[in-house]
């Protein structure tokens, strides 16, 4: 079939989807539709036999709608409606979650339903967006594959959406306002802050004040051991603040300025945004070995004849000291007598490249950009490339000594 994507960002779920549909001999247009001019023309080039939206922020116009089967993607479980959903879901602490692919209609999130999948919440915190690019993909996925299949056979028509079905649990929720995210910080404990941090991230975050300056807050985690008044920012570490709460204390890894300024609107590494103010807030290393929760980018582990480097940063963006931090925990690695050492990146990304938002950030944007790109991948990729002479051409003693080594990079 020829299917037409209309979605408001081609991301990793829409990717994901092309590749699925592809593989399965369908050809796919995509188009980025901002508005109804945009879905018209696209249409009107396309002419598809199928129109599917797997992220839409837009209605699609009604006259698409009357002609053609338009299938949303809505990451709720059936009869959810509304645009937080992950975010209402992850602040009800549900236990189970879903995504529904139902037709496009007049009334937003209430059409028919083509198809639908849930699935068990994780029982570790997850960020809104981790949440949506592992769960939530592999649901839509599986539900947009069963649709498409249904509509090809031509014998299916999806069912009206019946609140008065027991099955129907989901409902109609209004999008979620920083009054819903606002944080107590002499009332609420660790579980709450943090669940509050998750469903806003990576937007739109949850806004509060930080040394009387707006900030919009990211990337949270557990802390089990530092402990300081709630509210209070008792440390800092590789970029991320630790800030206090009534029952113990958590870490806040970015923050966005929301006040006018030279680092207003950009996702930094939260002592990076506090600027000057984050003189205030003491460094500490994490105290080893590292068997509690806490917020720790870079990890390493041994088991048997590996080594396992996990580099875990936000979003996988890549500064020049993150770069520098991870070249010299690779060197330690490279020290240790194993045969083999995984490099794991993180749970949601390996790496997504550069940190733009660094960059931008920094007093001379060119020379970031230069040391960023130049200096430290090179001492990376120099020191990989050396391992690997040494190991196949066995010119020294350590790859004598390491002889069956295998860098993954």
């Amino acid at each position: 079939m020829k299917i037409l994507f209309l979605t408001s960002a081609h991301n990793s779920l829409s990717q994901r989807l092309l590749i699925e549909l592809t593989e399965r001999g369908h050809n796919v247009d995509v188009t980025i539709a901002p508005g109804d001019d945009a879905m018209l023309k696209a249409v009107s080039k396309s002419k598809p036999d199928l129109i599917v939206a797997p992220m839409l922020k837009v209605a699609i116009p009604e006259t698409i709608c009357c002609n053609y089967v338009c299938m949303i993607v809505h990451p709720g479980v059936v009869g959810h409606r509304g645009a937080s959903a992950l975010d209402w879901a992850i602040t009800n602490k549900e236990r189970a979650w879903g995504a529904t692919i139902l037709q496009a209609d007049v009334e937003w999130d209430a059409g028919p339903i083509w198809a639908s999948k849930n699935f068990p919440m994780p029982k570790t915190p997850i960020s809104k967006s981790g949440l949506y690019r592992t769960e939530v993909t592999e649901a839509v996925v599986e539900g947009v594959l069963e649709a498409v299949e249904k509509f090809q056979s031509g014998r299916f028509r999806p069912e009206t959406l019946d609140y008065r079905q027991l099955s129907v649990r989901g409902r109609l929720r209004p999008t979620m306002r920083q009054n819903d995210r606002a944080i107590d910080w002499a009332g609420d404990d660790a579980d709450t802050i943090v669940r509050k941090i998750n469903a806003g991230d990576s937007a739109p975050g949850v806004l509060d004040s930080l040394f009387g300056a707006p900030f919009f807050l990211y990337g949270a985690h557990y802390e089990d051991r530092l402990r300081g008044a709630p509210g209070q920012q008792i440390a800092q570490r590789d970029g991320a603040v630790c800030v206090g709460t009534v029952d113990g204390a958590i870490w806040i890894s970015h923050l966005k300025a929301k006040a006018d300024g030279a680092l207003a609107g950009l996702k930094l590494p939260a002592a990076l945004a506090l600027g000057q103010d984050a003189r205030r807030i003491p460094s500490v290393p994490p105290e080893l070995p590292i068997d509690y929760r806490t917020f720790q980018e870079i990890r390493y582990s041994e088991e048997d004849d590996v080594g396992r480097l996990c580099f875990d940063f936000y979003n996988g963006a890549m500064s020049t000291a993150q770069c520098y931090r991870l070249r010299d925990a690779f060197l330690y690695a490279r020290s240790r007598p194993t045969r083999v050492i995984e490099l794991l990146g993180g749970k949601d990304f390996f790496s997504n490249g550069i940190h733009l938002n660094v960059i931008e950030a920094a007093s001379d944007p060119a020379l970031e950009s230069w040391c960023k790109i130049h200096c430290d991948c090179r001492d990376m990729e120099t020191h990989i490339k050396k391992c690997l002479i040494d190991l196949f051409a066995n010119r020294t003693s350590a790859a004598t000594k390491h002889t069956n080594q295998l860098f993954l990079w």
